[in-house]
């Protein structure tokens, strides 16, 4: 069962990765993810779509982005960015050829998880044309201002400082 915050939506995508032989002697290959689709191909996936001058296209797999009211703020701030960014998340398997696509989102903040975690490959594209609308859409719809509330202090009692019960100081 999945519990998910009333509003939230889930966009169906589809990634393109590229292979290539690596420049450098403690890898084979180099990975990237160079698209994110509107559409998934009736595809399996890790499928070859096409090999030339020793890198291969793939079609990595399926996806879905989710937009979640809670994490407006975050969508904000990309959109606003030059250009927005998305971010695509192969995560390494055991299984030929090695990758997995784990995660595609819009929020900085989840990608900077992936990030922090040192083993997945986190790749950042410019956000597709036709996601844009979408997303602008969602921000305007579900977005709501919060204050920032800065928590006061009390105001420690200096004569409180360093009494003993019984009112003994500094024993």
């Amino acid at each position: 069962m999945r519990l998910e915050v009333p509003g939230t939506i889930r966009l169906p995508v589809a990634v393109l990765a590229e292979r290539r032989p690596a420049a450098t002697r403690w890898a084979d290959w180099s990975w990237r993810a160079v698209e994110v689709l509107r559409e998934a191909p009736e595809l399996p996936d890790w499928t070859v779509l096409r090999e030339e001058g020793g890198s291969t296209l793939f079609f990595a797999g399926a996806a879905e982005i989710v937009l979640s009211p809670t994490d407006t703020p975050n969508y904000r701030d990309n959109m606003t960015a030059d250009p927005p960014r998305i971010w695509v998340v192969l995560r390494p398997v055991e299984a030929e050829p090695g990758l997995a696509l784990h995660v595609v989102t819009v929020d900085a903040g989840e990608a900077q998880l992936y990030a922090d975690s040192g083993a997945d490959l986190l790749e950042s594209l410019v956000l597709p044309d036709w996601l844009r609308p979408v997303v602008d859409a969602f921000i305007l719809e579900h977005h709501v201002e919060r204050a920032q509330h800065k928590r006061r202090r009390d105001r420690a009692d200096p004569d409180s400082l360093g009494t003993r019960p019984g009112g003994r100081r500094g024993q």
